[in-house]
């Protein structure tokens, strides 16, 4: 035995066949030549080999949920933030992007208290340029 208590191998004679061995890559040992793990130090030392072998993955990056439509009319976030600074209690900027419903209820609201018109401006501050609506 070793100073990790694992046996030696045994002497052979001349006539006896070797066992088909390997040496393991993490600890050096002599092991099976068919073992895939290490039986002394627990570590892989081969890639596992199914029957089927690996299964055939195939990813696709498209979006199924677009279905050829366009992803929406582009709109400069300068020019929207501006409009939002300016005159957002009336909705200007709602009205810029399209949303003439949201622009309305602004205009009778006066950017919906004053609350909606905040929230707007924080919004349009950390969207991207440009963006799409």
């Amino acid at each position: 035995m070793d100073e990790m208590g694992i046996k030696a191998e045994p002497i052979r004679e001349e006539g006896q066949a070797a066992p088909e061995t390997k040496f393991c890559k993490h600890c050096g040992k002599s092991i099976a030549k068919a073992a895939v793990v290490c039986p002394l130090c627990g570590c892989q030392v081969e890639e596992i080999k199914g029957e089927a072998g690996a299964p055939q993955i195939n990813i696709t990056n498209t979006n199924a949920n677009m279905m050829g439509m366009m992803p929406g009319r582009i709109r400069n976030k300068w020019t929207a933030f501006f409009l939002c600074l300016f005159l957002g209690f009336i909705g200007a900027h709602k009205f810029y992007e399209g949303k003439t419903g949201m622009g309305i209820l602004y205009l009778l609201t006066l950017g919906l208290f004053g609350i909606g018109w905040f929230i707007d401006f924080i919004v349009l501050l950390f969207k991207p340029n440009p963006y799409y609506v």
